[in-house]
């Protein structure tokens, strides 16, 4: 049976090892097997210590002796046996790439193929990262890139056998595009920023960069382009990791708000790599309700918040993480009474440098929400 990988194990040793436990069992004569953590809603915890979600310790088995797994058995070991091949050639591809590797037919006289969508596939890789204690980055799967940032860093990256130095103050308008692996042959040094700003929107980080926000202020200003994927969360981890507070700016709607809650606590669909991803001391500077008790001119630029929209809020409201602040339970309930919601954008409505006055005095009063 193949047992979490240790933190210490190199990718393709991983894989190795659950391939020799897998023949180790035929060997045997034994139903070949391997064990991953459940990622089922009730397993997935919120670990009250260390503040972000995670998996919880019941696991599940997968057999190819099996009627209602062998297929899914035999699957998950394709797709590691690529990912294997993938290390060795050092070569990378994205979930889609791995799909079209895996999609042909199993044989001339077998009118049926290992996979014949990609949903079948996508499910099969994060039960394979949670069976050998990796992150899919590690297995030469690049996810979706979506992100960018400016700001007083230099970065080291490794490619195509060249070190290569990039350095986020010398961007122009387009910024640092923020890869899906920021952890393996990436280095970043010189960080001499003083916070790290997270806009949710990339038209009002545009804004903040036309007015070269991060450097007047000596910041470094980001944006997830909406909600943050997988690069993006963990490099937020890693700056705060160096010691730099994190400050996250998006709408005052439950959408917004959500794209704050997966970045400070992670989310439930990546509870498996939790600790990897989440910032438990992000902090909310805005825009919230209350701004419309402090700034008059917003109450003239609120927007009608859907039935869509009050009920995500409903859904938050209950969520363990979020129900244990009191200020955002005020929060949410406000705008739940009021129905009414407001765009970051809003900000703009005095004049386009409003913004930068906003959030420079919210960090300086400490204005903003745990």
């Amino acid at each position: 049976m193949a047992k979490q990988n240790s933190i210490e194990k190199k990718p393709n040793e991983a894989i190795e090892d659950l391939g020799k436990s897998i023949i180790n069992d035929i060997d045997s004569g034994r139903n070949p097997k391997f064990t991953t953590l459940a990622r089922t809603r009730s397993n997935i915890l919120y670990d009250q210590k260390n503040r972000y979600l995670k998996l919880g310790s019941a696991s599940e088995e997968r057999s190819f002796i099996n009627v209602a797994q062998s297929k899914k058995f035999m699957q998950t070991i394709a797709i590691a046996a690529k990912c294997h091949k993938f290390i060795k050639e050092n070569l990378h591809t994205t979930i889609r790439g791995l799909y079209y590797q895996l999609k042909f037919s199993l044989g001339e006289d077998v009118d049926e193929n290992i996979f014949s969508e990609q949903a079948e596939s996508n499910p099969l890789i994060e039960d394979l990262e949670v069976a050998l204690g990796l992150k899919r980055e590690e297995l030469n799967l690049n996810a979706n890139r979506k992100g960018v940032l400016a700001g007083n860093l230099k970065i080291i990256d490794t490619f195509g056998n060249e070190k290569i130095e990039i350095d986020c103050t010398k961007q122009g308008r387009s910024g640092w595009a923020i890869p899906s692996d920021v952890d393996n042959d990436i280095e970043f040094v010189d960080v001499k920023a003083k916070y790290v700003l997270v806009v949710e929107k990339d038209a009002l980080w545009q804004r903040l960069n036309e007015d070269l926000f991060w450097k007047k202020e000596n910041a470094i200003i980001m944006t997830p382009q909406g909600q943050a994927a997988r690069g993006t969360r963990r490099l937020i981890k890693k700056l705060s990791e160096k010691g730099l507070p994190v400050y996250v700016f998006t709408d005052s709607d439950a959408w917004g708000w959500y794209i704050y809650w997966t970045i400070k606590t992670g989310s439930i669909n990546l509870a498996y790599i939790g600790g990897d991803v989440a910032t438990p001391d992000a902090k909310f500077i805005g825009v919230t309700m209350s701004d419309l008790d402090k700034y008059e001119f917003l109450n003239k630029l609120t927007i009608n918040a859907s039935e869509v929209d009050l009920k995500r809020a409903q859904e938050m409201i209950s969520y363990e993480w979020i129900k244990k602040y009191k200020e955002w339970e005020v929060e949410l309930a406000r705008m739940i009474k009021s129905k009414k919601k407001l765009e970051q954008d809003a900000l703009q409505g005095p004049r386009l440098t409003f913004v930068d006055e906003y959030i420079k005095e919210k960090i300086k009063n400490r204005d903003f929400l745990p």
